[in-house]
């Protein structure tokens, strides 16, 4: 059982302590790191809204094609209507986001430099 234990926190340490002592230390960059960190940010944003327009788009159609088919059913069409609605909401939530960061980065390349 004692070795168990020993071998259990020894395996932990290892697993611990070797990232931080094998790794590099991190300093400061020139200001071309600031360019990589801005153009990862936006790349990662670009993504985030192209998946969340996709979403949006299916959202809409789901929600077109209930509306189309509700034959007069009040529940499906106010069902339909909620998801046109949250749909639009969260594509200009997406758009903003988007806006957004393009604005931050902007700010942010002014004020650094690139």
């Amino acid at each position: 059982m004692g070795r168990k234990i020993s071998r259990r926190s020894v395996a932990l340490f290892v697993a611990t302590g070797a990232p931080l002592i094998l790794s590099h230390p991190a300093l400061a960059d020139t200001p071309a790191g600031v360019s990589n960190v801005e153009n990862f940010i936006k790349s990662v944003i670009t993504t985030i809204v192209s998946i969340v327009g996709l979403v949006a788009v299916g959202f809409f159609v789901v929600g077109g094609f209930g509306y189309i088919t509700s034959s007069g059913n009040p529940e499906h069409l106010d069902r339909s209507k909620k998801t046109l609605i949250y749909s639009a909401v969260g594509l200009s939530i997406a758009i903003a986001a988007f806006v957004i960061g393009n604005i931050v980065t902007t700010l942010a390349t002014n004020a650094f430099g690139s």
